[in-house]
C-alpha cells in the first residue's frame, strides 16, 4: 500500500507531478504557482535570447545564401541578365516584358537623379547634423544686414533617414530585378511563356490581390508608425531640446550620454535616475490597481445585474452606459474641480459643519497619498461601465449546465465563482486584460485631467523640470517636452524605456495567461 504524502514535507521549489499537486492545500498550491512563475522568468529570458540568437543566425545564413544566389545568377545568366545588373529592367525589356522592365528602369533613374541632386548631400549632413548656423551678414547693395539661412539639424536627421530608407528600397528592388531575370531564363529554358503586361496587371486583382489590398495599409503603417519610432530612437542619441532647436542653434550626436544621465552612470548631482525609478514604480502600481479594480468590480456589477430575480436590469445597465456617453474630458475636469480645496466637496463639508475652519479643508490634490488614492478611486467610476458591458456578454455565454452540475454537487456561490466564472472570464478576457494594463501604463487623460501629475515633489525636481507624486511616465514625458527647455532627447530616452518595460511585461503576461497556455480547455 502506498504511503500518503505529508503536504507539510513537500518541497515547493521542486517540480511536482500531478498527483502531488492534488495533495497540496490551496495555500501551498498558490505558493507553488507563485514560486514557479518567478523561477520561470529567468528561463524565459534565456529562451528569448536563444531564440533571438537563432533568428540572427538564420538572418546571416539567409544573406549568405542570397549573395551566393546573386553570384550564381550573374555567372550563369546570359548577356541580358548580366546587363540587368547594371541597367535595371534591361533583361525584362529585351525579353518582351516591356511594362515590367520600364518600371525597374524608371525606379533606377529616379534613384540616381535623387542621389546626385540631394541624396549624397543629406547623407553627408546626417553624419554631423549640420555645421553652418543661420545668422546675418551685411549686404552692401541693400546697405543693411540680411538673414542667411544655415543648416537645419531636424531636416538633416529627417531627410538623411529617408535617404537611407530609399537606398534600402533600391537594394531590394535591384535584388528583385536580378531574381526576375533568373526566373525568366528558367521559364524560357522550360519552354514556357513569360507573363505579359496584361498578365501582370490581371494578377494584381487575382492571385496577388492580397498584395494589392495590403500595399496601402502597410505603407501607411510604415510612414505613420514605424518611421516616427525610428526617428524618435535616433533623437535619443542627440542633444535636441529647446536650446538646440536645430535651426537657430544646431543639435548634434551625443552618443549614450543621455542614457547615462537617466541611469546616473556618469553624473553626480543629477537625480534623473531617482525620479525615473520613483515614477516608474508608481506607474506600475497605478496600472495594477487601475486594471484589476475595474476588472473585478465591473465583473461583480455584471454578475449582480444578471442575477435571477433582479428587476429593472435594462435600467441599471442604461444608467451605467450613460456615464460612457459623457465625454471623459468634461467629466474628469468637473470631478477635479469638485475635489479641489475650494470645490463642491469641501463646500458641502463646511456647510454641514464637518469643517469649521479653512485650515481644516481636505487637500485632495495637494497630499501625496490622498491624491494617489483619489485617482485610483475615480478611475473605478470611469472604468466599471466598460467592464460591466464586456462581462455581461461573456457571462451570458457560459454554459448553464456547468452551474447546474455545480449546484447538484453542492458547490456554493463562492466556489462556483472561483471554479467556473472566474476561469472562464480570465480565458476569454485575458488579452483584453493585458491591453488594459498596458493602456493604463500610458493612461494620460485620467492623471493629467484630475491631478495634473501633482502634488509636486522636491525629490523629483530634476534638470528636466519638476515631477509630481501622481505623474506617470507618460505625463512626465509630456512635461519634459512642453517645459521651458523642452528636452526632446530625454523624452525620447524615456519613450524607449517605456517601450522596453511594456514589451517585457506584455511578453511575460502573454505567455502565462490561460488564453494562450490552455486553449483546449475551453474549446
Amino acid at each position: 500500500m502506498t504511503a500518503k504524502t505529508n503536504p507539510a514535507s513537500v518541497n515547493l521549489f521542486a517540480d511536482l507531478n500531478d498527483l502531488d499537486l492534488l495533495r497540496l492545500t490551496k495555500f501551498q498550491s498558490f505558493l507553488y504557482s507563485l514560486i514557479h512563475f518567478f523561477k520561470g522568468i529567468p528561463v524565459w529570458f534565456v529562451s528569448v535570447f536563444k531564440a533571438a540568437g537563432k533568428a540572427i543566425g538564420k538572418g546571416f545564413k539567409a544573406v549568405k545564401e542570397d549573395v551566393a544566389d546573386i553570384g550564381k545568377t550573374f555567372a550563369q545568366g546570359d548577356y541580358k541578365t548580366k546587363l540587368s545588373f547594371l541597367i535595371m529592367g534591361f533583361g525584362s525589356i529585351a525579353r518582351g516584358q516591356i511594362f515590367r522592365g520600364l518600371l525597374f528602369l524608371l525606379f533606377e533613374v529616379v534613384f540616381i537623379v535623387y542621389m546626385i541632386t540631394a541624396g549624397f548631400h543629406w547623407l553627408g549632413k546626417l553624419v554631423t547634423l549640420g555645421e553652418a548656423t543661420s545668422g546675418t551678414v551685411y549686404d552692401p547693395v541693400l546697405d543693411t544686414y540680411v538673414r542667411v539661412a544655415g543648416d537645419d539639424s531636424f531636416k538633416c536627421l529627417l531627410y538623411g533617414l529617408l535617404t537611407i530608407i530609399f537606398i534600402i528600397c533600391f537594394i531590394y528592388t535591384w535584388r528583385l530585378n536580378a531574381r526576375q531575370n533568373r526566373d525568366a531564363e528558367a521559364l524560357i529554358r522550360a519552354g514556357k511563356k513569360l507573363k505579359s503586361a496584361k498578365d501582370d496587371v490581371s494578377s494584381l486583382v487575382d492571385e496577388s490581390f492580397h498584395k494589392t489590398l495590403l500595399a496601402l495599409p502597410l505603407t501607411g503603417i510604415f510612414f505613420f508608425t514605424v518611421f516616427p519610432i525610428i526617428f524618435m530612437i535616433l533623437v535619443a542619441f542627440t542633444n535636441y531640446d529647446g536650446a538646440h532647436d536645430g535651426y537657430s542653434n544646431l543639435f548634434t550626436w551625443v552618443g549614450l550620454s543621455n542614457f547615462n544621465a537617466l541611469f546616473n552612470l556618469n553624473t553626480g548631482s543629477n537625480n534623473l535616475s531617482v525620479a525615473f525609478g520613483e515614477i516608474l514604480s508608481w506607474t506600475l502600481i497605478w496600472a495594477f490597481f487601475a486594471t484589476f479594480t475595474n476588472y473585478f468590480l465591473g465583473m461583480f456589477v455584471a454578475i449582480m445585474i444578471n442575477k435571477k430575480g433582479i428587476k429593472l436590469k435594462k435600467l441599471w445597465r442604461g444608467i451605467l452606459v450613460l456615464t460612457i456617453a459623457i465625454p471623459q474630458f468634461v467629466s474628469l475636469l468637473y470631478v477635479s474641480k469638485m475635489f479641489s480645496s475650494s470645490g463642491l466637496v469641501n463646500g458641502l463639508l463646511m456647510k454641514f459643519g464637518f469643517i469649521t475652519d479653512t485650515t481644516q479643508l481636505i487637500r485632495f490634490w495637494e497630499t501625496s497619498n490622498l491624491a494617489r488614492i483619489m485617482v485610483i478611486v475615480i478611475n473605478i467610476w470611469i472604468g466599471i461601465p466598460y467592464l460591466m458591458l464586456i462581462s455581461t456578454g461573456v457571462l451570458m455565454n457560459i454554459p448553464a449546465d456547468l452551474y447546474e452540475s455545480a449546484n447538484i454537487d453542492g458547490a456554493n456561490a463562492a466556489q462556483q465563482f472561483f471554479k467556473i466564472t472566474l476561469p472562464y472570464m480570465l480565458f476569454v478576457t485575458g488579452p483584453y486584460l493585458l491591453t488594459q494594463f498596458i493602456g493604463n501604463i500610458n493612461n494620460f487623460n485620467v492623471i493629467f485631467l484630475l491631478s495634473g501629475g501633482g502634488p509636486d515633489n522636491l525629490k523629483l525636481l530634476t534638470s528636466a523640470g519638476a515631477a509630481g507624486d501622481t505623474d506617470l511616465l507618460i505625463t512626465w514625458l509630456f512635461k519634459i517636452t512642453t517645459g521651458a527647455e523642452s528636452k526632446y532627447y530625454l523624452a525620447s530616452v524615456i519613450g524607449i524605456m517605456i517601450f522596453v518595460v511594456v514589451s517585457i511585461l506584455s511578453l511575460i503576461a502573454y505567455n502565462v495567461m490561460p488564453s494562450t497556455r490552455n486553449e483546449e480547455d475551453f474549446s
